[in-house]
């Protein structure tokens, strides 16, 4: 079995022998902070990484985008969201592995547009913002229904993080949801 882990500050490793041996696979790229991963189903030697701890602490480091692997991780392309900061989550269309969800926490230090939910419908060459609450909040998390890939939830966390303290919560958070692949969403409201 191969599985591929992605550490906070310790980049990404792989084991094809079901976790007793493991390789480190992204040494050679500038950022080493992990927040998540994806593997295709269509096509498991597609591998998405999306840099920066999306978990708010003392002391996280920030990432530079996403970067993608067309062959299990041996060679790794930077795919851009420079911007985004920390990525929380990356969710790959089931059929189409050229449809990638990627949602942004941001880098939490201060206002910011890159901020939400991005797409990409070539693998990655151009990015839509398809989802932006405003410039304090960010993705926090980000789900594809496994019966239909076109219902999306995202989880929107309204999150400002300073020397001086945190503001936590606020008008843009909640739960958003996608009926059409992203190309519109609405705030869930009620319990």
């Amino acid at each position: 079995f191969t599985y591929y882990a992605g550490a906070a500050a310790g980049g990404i490793w792989k084991t094809e022998d079901g976790g007793i041996n493991w390789q480190a696979v992204f040494e050679d790229q500038e950022v080493h902070s992990v927040g998540a991963l994806a593997v295709s189903m269509s096509d498991s030697k597609i591998v998405w990484a999306g840099t920066g701890e999306p978990h708010i602490r003392s002391n996280v480091t920030v990432g530079d985008g996403v970067y993608k692997s067309t062959d299990g991780g041996e060679s790794w392309e930077h795919m851009g969201l420079d911007a985004t900061g920390r990525i929380s989550r990356i969710v790959i269309h089931p059929t189409d592995s050229d449809i990638v969800y990627v949602g942004a926490l941001g880098h939490a230090h201060g206002p910011q547009q890159s901020r939400g939910v991005f797409r990409t419908e070539d693998g990655g060459d151009t990015w839509e913002h398809i989802l932006f609450a405003d410039e304090d909040t960010g993705a926090s998390s980000l789900e594809m229904d496994p019966g239909n890939p076109r219902k999306l939830f995202v989880g929107m966390w309204t999150v400002v993080f300073n020397t001086w303290g945190r503001e936590s919560g606020g008008e843009g958070s909640g739960i958003y949801m996608s009926n059409d692949g992203g190309d519109s969403w609405s705030k869930l409201e009620g319990n």
